[in-house]
């Protein structure tokens, strides 16, 4: 699929997630593409796009693509970001074009070798994929869970998935946050991780909540 088509779907795609309305003259204006509008009428043509009182809609095949580039993207923005620690200017730039490029194969790959993380560097989720709805191990994350870590490793935390608001603010109250580097103390009767000077104990439920990547 052509770059500039990918980047006008990814464009709508985005809008969608956010639950705002991609109205045809916003598109125009705010999307990247040289020509836009031509763009537009040859992506109605194909079947990718509707337009209609104005707006524009993703039909199916059309969101199943633009979803892709999105995922793609933003786990593009995660590898290049959080494992090879480019700049963000420089991350961002480079993302853009890993997004135009990677195979489905090699961005199953990528998700599974990064752990399956929720969300890219900005906050945005990446919409899952077969490998994040099968939990792929055919190749090793580089980002654990707590619960996969050894008494004695020391890592850094990536990223917290609590399912209560509440544990999040108090684990960070403890400087359990996303880049602290953490030790883990010990895993039986209960999981304790030293954080600079201060031990924190927890439990099963949360240990597996926390994503770090080993130092």
């Amino acid at each position: 699929m052509e770059k500039n088509v990918e980047e006008i779907l990814e464009y709508i795609w985005t809008l969608k997630d956010r639950d705002e309305t991609p109205h045809l003259d916003r598109v125009l204006k705010e999307v990247q593409v040289d020509n836009a509008a031509d763009y537009i009428d040859g992506m109605v043509k194909d079947n990718l796009i509707e337009v209609k009182n104005e707006v524009v809609y993703l039909t199916e095949v059309g969101d199943v693509a633009g979803r892709g580039v999105v995922r793609r993207c933003r786990l593009a923005e995660w590898l290049l970001s959080n494992v090879f620690e480019l700049d963000q200017k420089e991350w961002e730039s480079t993302a853009c074009e890993f997004e135009h490029i990677l195979s489905e194969e090699a961005t199953d790959s990528i998700c599974t070798f990064l752990g399956h993380p929720p969300v890219c560097p900005h906050g945005e989720p990446i919409p899952d994929g077969d490998c994040c709805r099968k939990f792929t191990t055919e190749i090793k994350p580089l980002v654990l869970t707590v619960t996969e870590l050894m008494p004695g490793d020391r890592c850094r935390v990536v990223f917290m998935t609590p399912k209560h608001h509440d544990r999040l603010d108090r684990l960070s109250s403890l400087g359990l946050v996303p880049g602290a580097e953490i030790k883990l103390h010990q895993k039986q009767p209960t999981y304790v991780i030293d954080v600079g000077e201060t031990s924190i104990a927890i439990d099963y439920d949360i240990a597996r909540e926390i994503f770090v990547k080993k130092i």
